[in-house]
């Protein structure tokens, strides 16, 4: 990315300068984010991990690469504080990294890197311990680190791509349903310096059926993981889905009239699968599929991939009902509650964390907390990059822009809640996409 008098550096801002300024906002913005979120929000996803350490489980319905990842760096600083400083870190090195690229050429877009990176909705998720904000982080920095190197020669290159594909794979391996999105990053990773969008195709199926291996290895053959069947709540949700749509039973199982007129009529909402589950006056589905133990058996693939052949437009129309949910509704935003405490407000105490929670909820019931919002700026980052692709800024603003609309799309086949943090990759990748194509083509070779 060599200079250009239309956008280099200006006297006033000489490299070691530019770089200084670059770093002392990068570290301020980590101070902010220890000072605000330190030593890190607890959500009950992450408790179960946790725990999982103590007893030495691992299972396959929360990652078990996570549970190792955080056993493995828990000394550092026991409890959320040692996931919470990873994140962290991981999150202020993407942003750092990238902002240090971008003022080669603009100082001024590398500066606005730091400064969108505290502003909501990207900083209010960023010391929200779940899988979803590391997933993004860890691919962040992936995507910074391959563009840092596309243009250096294969001894900086190979070493940091290696780095930057096994950023990717933990990435995939926190969050399965991710290996939909993974090889379009991957390909920018492989090729950063132009985005092959033929290469790109060739290795996508090769691409995905790796990463489900790797997921396979990992999660069963090295860690040993307990399986406890997340796809069948996947299933359950849609058994659910087009029961109600139907207006005919698809469960393995006979219900009571009672029962059956719920699940025709009023529990059926294209919010959560946890309705089935958890929450009065439907919770009766999964103790009946638990205590008679279907749940875990082939009874219910059965019975699912009878349903979708059955009623086919029932499945589309649950499916439907629920991505429009997931991307243009009002959903779970900012995690505020104290789980060994609820409903309290986690933090309360805490001026600086209350006062983002505040502008936060200013903000939440705007277009800004819609996953259908980032879903949109990615595919604009995605046509705006389309003719700049041959150039390392172009090549980076498709491949997190691409990714992160697999991504978003990937839900409406997997989607069992719409919380707003499955979207944050998209948000990251929105973010830093849009500044990457607001530099100058010429200035991006």
């Amino acid at each position: 990315m060599p200079s250009s008098p239309e956008t280099g550096p200006t006297p006033f801002f000489p490299p070691w300068r530019r770089t200084l300024l670059i770093a002392a906002v990068v570290v301020a913005g980590f101070g902010l984010t220890m000072r605000v979120f330190y030593p890190g929000v607890m959500t009950y996803d992450a408790r179960y991990v946790y725990e999982d350490i103590a007893h030495g489980f691992y299972g396959d319905w929360q990652s078990p690469v996570m549970t190792a990842l955080w056993a493995l760096i828990d000394p550092i600083a026991p409890g959320s504080a040692s996931m919470f400083l990873l994140m962290t870190t991981l999150y202020w090195l993407g942003f750092g990294l990238l902002a240090l690229l971008v003022a080669r050429r603009n100082i001024w877009l590398a500066l606005a890197l730091p400064l969108l990176a505290v502003l909501p909705p990207a900083f209010v998720f960023a010391g929200i311990i779940w899988r979803d904000v590391l997933l993004a982080a860890l691919w962040l920095l992936a995507a910074a680190l391959a563009l840092a190197v596309a243009d250096r020669g294969w001894a900086a290159r190979v070493p940091a791509q290696i780095v930057a594909l096994s950023l990717l794979a933990l990435g995939v391996l926190l969050r399965p349903n991710a290996l939909l999105a993974a090889p379009v990053l991957g390909a920018f990773i492989l090729w950063p310096s132009q985005f092959f969008w033929k290469r790109a195709v060739m290795i996508y199926l090769p691409a995905v059926a790796g990463f489900y291996a790797l997921i396979q290895v990992s999660y069963y053959s090295v860690l040993g993981a307990t399986r406890q069947h997340p796809l069948q709540s996947i299933m359950v949700f849609d058994l659910g889905g087009i029961t109600h749509f139907a207006k005919d039973n698809q469960f393995p199982v006979s219900w009571t009239p009672q029962q059956t007129a719920l699940l025709t009529g009023q529990c059926y909402q294209p919010t959560e699968w946890n309705i089935y589950w958890m929450y009065d006056p439907c919770q009766f589905v999964m103790k009946r599929l638990e205590g008679d133990k279907i749940f875990g058996t082939d009874a219910i693939p059965a019975a699912w991939r009878r349903a979708i052949l059955s009623h086919p437009l029932a499945y589309l129309r649950h499916r439907a009902a629920f991505m429009w949910n997931f991307t243009t509704k009002e959903n779970l935003t900012m995690w505020t509650y104290d789980i060994d405490n609820p409903p309290e407000v986690v933090f309360k105490d805490n001026p600086a964390f209350m006062a983002l929670k505040s502008v936060h909820d200013r903000l939440s019931s705007t277009p800004l907390y819609r996953a259908g919002t980032w879903l949109i700026l990615c595919a604009a980052v995605c046509g705006f990059a389309w003719r700049s692709r041959g150039t390392p800024t172009g090549a980076f603003a498709f491949g997190v822009g691409a990714s992160a609309v697999l991504y978003i799309i990937s839900f409406f086949a997997v989607g069992v809640a719409s919380d707003f943090r499955y979207a944050y990759w998209a948000v990251l990748a929105g973010i830093t996409g849009a500044v990457a194509i607001a530099l100058r083509p010429s200035a991006a070779k």
